[in-house]
C-alpha cells in the first residue's frame, strides 16, 4: 500500500526535525539526563514539527537503550509505539475527543503504571478544542501529577488554551520554516524517491508551502507523477499562472491598461488556472514590489520573483497604490469565499486595480491624491482653463463689490455674495482694482496654492481697509484656506501687492457657485482623467 511522503518520511529523532533546532536541543539535553517535566506544550503553525516531536520524545523517554537522548528506534519499546501497539503511548484529537466525560475517563486510565514502558505519555493534538469543563477536569491532574505520568500538549491557537494551563507547561514556540529549510529537505526527498526535482521547482513548492514542512512534501507527493518534476509541472498540478503571464498582468495593471489584462485573464481561465490562487500569487507581488520600495535590499522579499524583475514594475507604482491593490485584492479573496461568480470577482477586481477612481476605499483614494500630487500639471492645467472668464463678464458688478476676473463666471450666474459685515461697510479701495489677479500671479509658483485660490467657482476676494476677505462655496475649501493659507504664502503675497499689512479672513457662502461648476465641469470632458466630483 502506498504511502504519502509526509507519513515516510516523518522524522524518527530529533536530528531529523529541520529548522527547530532550538526545540529538539534542549529536548534531547533533558531526555539524557532524565530532567524531565511532567507536561509540556508544543506551539506552532501547521506542519511544523509539533506531533513529530512529541512522538520522538514520547520513544525518547521510554527506549531501553536511549543514546545521548535520542531513541534507538529498534528496541521493542520504540517499535511499539511506533506501530501503536503499546497503549501506554496514546495519541489523542481534542478536535473529536473535547467533552469533559473523555477527559474524565483519561484521568481514571492514568492513575494506573504504565505496564511495558517507564512512562505512560498522553498526546493531546489540537488541545484548544477542549472546553472550558474539559480543561478544569485536566486541570486537576496537571496540579498534582503522577511520577509515571507525562502530557504533550499540541495547539496551534495558543490565546485559547487558559492560563492555568499554560503555567503548569513547558512551553516550546515552533517556528514557521524558511523556504531554503523546506527546499533542502525536498531536494533529498526527491533523491530518495527516485525523482528529478528540479532547482526552481523546489523554490516554488517550498514558497507555496508557506513555512509548513508536510505541505510542501504533500505537493511534491502531487506533483510527482512522473520523474522529472520541473517548474511547469508544478504550476500545471497546482493550478497557478506562470511567472511569465503573471509579470504581464500586473505590467498591464501597472499601465492601466484594462482591456489587456482582462485579455490576459481570460488566457488564464480558459486555461483552468484557479483564479483564487492567482489573487494570492498577485497578493503576493504586490507584497513584495511594497517591501522592494521600502527598501531594495530588503531580505523580506518571498523570493518568487527576482529583484531585477520587482524592481522594473516597482518603478511604476507608488507605495500607496500597491497598499490599494492589496486591500482590492483581499476583498476580492473574501468575496470568493462568500459565493457568486468566480471570474466576475476577479474582473472587477483587476478593473479597479487598474482605474482606482472605480474604486471608493480609503486606499484607493489616497493613491488618487499620490497620482494627482506626483502630477499635478494637468489638473492645474484644466482648472485655469475652466476658470478663464468671458470678455463681457470682466466688469461686472454685483451691490457696489468690485469683482475680480476669477470672480467673473461666479458672478454672472448666481445670486450676491454675503453682504459685508458692518465693520466692512465701506466700499472697496479704488486703489485695489485688479489686486486678486496680481497675488494670483505671485502664486503661481506655488502649484497647490495656486490651483485652489484661481478657481473661480469656489474662490473669490475682496479688500477693504486692510482686511482682505475670501469668500468659498464650501466648508472644506475653506478650512484648508484658513488652515495652511492665511499666514503663509497668500498673506505674503497680498502684502506685497497691496503695499501693508493685511488681516486674512475666511468666510463660506453656502449655496452658490453650483450652475457654474456644473458648466465648467462640462468643459472639462475633454480631460479624460480628470475627475472632480
Amino acid at each position: 500500500m502506498y504511502q504519502a511522503l509526509y507519513r515516510k518520511y516523518r522524522p524518527k529523532c530529533f536530528g531529523d526535525v529541520s529548522g527547530q533546532e532550538h526545540i529538539t536541543d534542549t529536548l534531547r539535553n533533558q531526555a539524557a539526563s532524565g530532567r524531565l517535566s511532567h507536561a509540556y506544550l508544543f506551539v506552532g503553525t501547521r506542519g511544523t514539527g509539533k506531533t513529530s516531536c512529541a512522538k520522538i520524545l514520547a520513544r525518547a523517554v521510554n527506549c531501553q537503550n536511549p543514546q545521548d537522548g535520542e531513541p534507538c528506534n529498534k528496541c521493542a519499546s520504540c517499535i511499539g509505539i511506533e506501530n501503536g501497539s503499546i497503549l501506554d503511548v496514546l495519541e489523542l484529537d481534542a478536535a473529536s475527543n473535547n467533552r469533559v466525560d473523555d477527559v474524565r475517563l483519561l484521568l481514571d486510565e492514568a492513575i494506573y503504571t504504565p505496564a511495558s514502558v517507564k512512562k505512560r505519555v498522553y498526546i493531546v493534538d489540537e488541545v484548544q478544542m477542549y472546553t472550558t469543563q474539559s480543561f478544569n477536569a485536566l486541570l486537576r491532574i496537571l496540579e498534582e501529577p503522577y511520577e509515571h505520568l507525562m502530557f504533550i500538549l499540541a495547539t496551534t491557537e495558543l490565546h485559547k488554551v487558559p492560563a492555568t494551563i499554560l503555567s503548569r507547561c513547558q512551553r516550546f514556540s515552533f517556528k514557521r520554516l524558511s523556504p531554503a529549510a523546506i527546499s533542502e529537505r525536498l531536494r533529498s526527498v526527491a533523491g530518495k524517491e527516485g525523482l528529478e526535482l528540479t532547482e526552481e521547482a523546489a523554490e516554488k513548492l517550498a514558497a507555496l508551502a508557506d513555512g509548513s514542512m508536510r505541505d510542501g512534501l504533500s505537493l511534491l507527493d502531487q506533483c510527482a507523477s512522473d520523474n522529472l518534476v520541473d517548474l511547469q509541472r508544478v504550476l500545471d498540478t497546482v493550478g497557478l499562472a506562470g511567472q511569465q503571464e503573471l509579470l504581464r498582468l500586473f505590467g498591464a495593471i501597472a499601465d492601466r491598461d484594462a482591456a489587456a489584462a482582462l485579455s490576459i485573464l481570460d488566457g488564464l481561465y480558459d486555461d483552468g488556472k484557479d483564479m483564487a490562487a492567482l489573487l494570492n500569487e498577485l497578493a503576493i507581488l504586490s507584497r513584495d514590489m511594497l517591501v522592494s520600495r521600502l527598501s531594495a535590499d530588503s531580505p523580506l522579499l518571498s523570493g518568487s520573483f527576482s529583484r531585477a524583475e520587482i524592481s522594473g514594475l516597482s518603478k511604476k507604482l507608488t507605495p500607496e497604490r500597491l497598499f490599494s491593490f492589496l486591500d482590492m485584492i483581499r476583498e476580492a479573496i473574501l468575496s470568493l469565499s462568500r459565493g457568486g461568480s468566480v471570474r466576475v470577482s476577479v474582473e472587477m477586481c483587476l478593473i479597479r486595480m487598474c482605474d482606482e477612481r472605480l474604486s471608493d476605499d480609503p486606499a484607493a483614494v489616497l493613491s488618487r491624491l499620490a497620482r494627482l500630487e506626483s502630477n499635478p500639471q494637468p489638473v492645474y492645467e484644466a482648472v485655469i482653463a475652466a476658470s478663464e472668464p468671458q470678455a463681457h463678464e470682466q466688469d461686472a458688478l454685483i451691490e457696489g463689490l468690485r469683482v475680480e476676473p476669477a470672480m467673473t463666471s461666479l458672478v454672472s450666474q448666481q445670486p450676491p455674495l454675503a453682504p459685508a459685515t458692518p465693520e466692512s461697510s465701506t466700499a472697496p479701495e479704488s486703489s485695489d482694482i485688479g489686486f486678486w489677479g496680481e497675488i494670483l500671479d505671485l502664486l503661481k509658483d506655488n502649484a497647490p496654492v495656486y490651483a485652489l485660490l484661481s478657481d473661480g467657482v469656489m474662490v473669490g476676494a475682496e479688500h477693504r481697509e486692510g482686511m482682505l476677505t475670501v469668500r468659498v462655496n464650501n466648508s472644506f475649501t475653506a478650512a484648508q484656506i484658513e488652515s495652511k493659507m492665511t499666514s503663509g504664502p497668500l498673506k505674503d503675497a497680498a502684502e506685497k501687492i497691496l503695499n501693508r499689512e493685511v488681516v486674512i479672513r475666511v468666510e463660506t457662502v453656502s449655496g452658490i457657485g453650483e450652475d457654474a461648476k456644473h458648466g465648467k465641469l462640462e468643459r472639462l470632458s475633454a480631460f479624460g482623467n480628470v475627475n472632480f466630483e
